[in-house]
C-alpha cells in the first residue's frame, strides 16, 4: 500500500462533536481534507453553519447537526440523523468539552454534574451507540479528546480534571472491549492551542509561563491536531489502540 494511501479516508464517514471551533474545526477540516464525510455535532447553530459552508468548500458530503451532548435523549437521534444523510459512522471523535472554575471548597454540585456529563458521560454513551454500529461492521476508529489535565492536578477546575482523566481510562478500556471487533480507540492530548479560548491570555504572566515550560516555545494549531486525528482515523493506526498521543510540543515532558 502506497503511504499516502495508508491515510486516505475516501468512503469514511466521521462525527465531531464540538465539531465548529477550535480543536474540533481543525479536526472536522483534516478529516475532510483527508476525503472523510464530516458531520459536525454541536450546540450553536450559526458557528455549524459557518464550519460547513468550509466543510462543503472541500468535500459536499457534510453536514451539521444541532446537538448539545448534556441532551441524552437526543444523542441516538443526532447519529441516527448523520447515518441517513452520510451512511453509517466509521469515525467518531469525541471533542465537546467545558470548563468551569471551581476548587473543592467552592464548586457547586451542579456545576460538577455539567462538566462530567459534558466531558465524560457524553464520550461514553455516544462512543456506545457508535460501537454497536461498528463492530457489526467490523471496523471503527473512535477518537477521545483529552487534556493536559488528564495527568495533571488542577486546583482551579478539578472538575475538568476529573473528567478528563476518566476520559483516558475509558479509552483504555473501551480498547480493550473493541479490539476484538476491529475497532480501535485512542486519545489525543492537546497541549496549548491557539484559539478563541487562549487568546485572552496573551500578554498576561500565566502565558509567558506556558511558553516557557513548551520546549516548542509557541502555543500548537488547531491543524496540527488533525494530523494525529487523521493517523487514528486512518488505516496506517491499525495496530493502535488505547494510546494516548501528546500533541503539546514537548509541554508535558518538562
Amino acid at each position: 500500500m502506497a503511504a499516502l494511501e495508508m491515510f486516505n479516508l475516501d468512503g469514511r464517514v466521521a462525527a465531531v462533536t464540538g465539531g465548529n471551533g477550535g480543536i474540533g474545526r481543525g479536526i472536522a477540516l483534516g478529516l475532510t481534507a483527508a476525503g472523510a464525510a464530516v458531520a459536525v455535532l454541536a450546540r450553536n447553530h450559526e458557528k455549524n453553519q459557518a464550519v460547513l459552508d468550509e466543510l462543503r468548500a472541500i468535500n459536499s458530503a457534510a453536514i451539521a447537526v444541532r446537538l448539545d451532548v448534556t441532551d441524552r435523549a437526543a444523542l441516538a437521534p443526532a447519529m441516527a440523523q448523520v447515518e441517513r444523510a452520510l451512511g453509517p459512522v466509521d469515525i467518531l471523535v469525541n471533542n465537546a468539552g467545558i470548563a468551569i472554575p471551581g476548587g473543592a471548597l467552592k464548586a457547586e454540585a451542579a456545576a460538577w454534574d455539567r462538566v462530567l456529563e459534558t466531558n465524560l458521560n457524553a464520550s461514553f454513551l455516544l462512543s456506545q451507540i457508535a460501537a454497536r454500529s461498528m463492530a457489526a461492521r467490523k471496523r471503527g476508529k473512535i477518537i477521545n479528546i483529552a487534556s493536559e489535565y488528564s495527568h495533571f492536578g488542577n486546583s482551579i477546575a478539578p472538575s475538568y480534571a476529573a473528567s478528563k482523566g476518566g476520559l483516558i481510562q475509558l479509552t483504555r478500556s473501551m480498547a480493550v472491549e473493541l479490539a476484538p471487533h476491529n475497532i480501535q480507540v485512542n486519545a489525543i492530548v492537546p497541549g496549548w492551542i491557539e484559539s478563541e479560548m487562549t487568546a485572552p491570555m496573551k500578554g498576561r504572566p500565566f502565558y509567558d509561563e506556558i511558553i516557557r515550560r513548551t520546549p516548542a516555545g509557541r502555543l500548537g494549531t488547531p491543524e496540527e491536531c488533525a494530523g494525529a486525528a487523521i493517523f487514528l482515523a486512518s488505516r496506517a493506526s491499525g495496530f493502535v489502540t488505547g494510546a494516548t498521543i501528546f500533541v503539546d510540543g514537548g509541554y508535558a515532558i518538562r
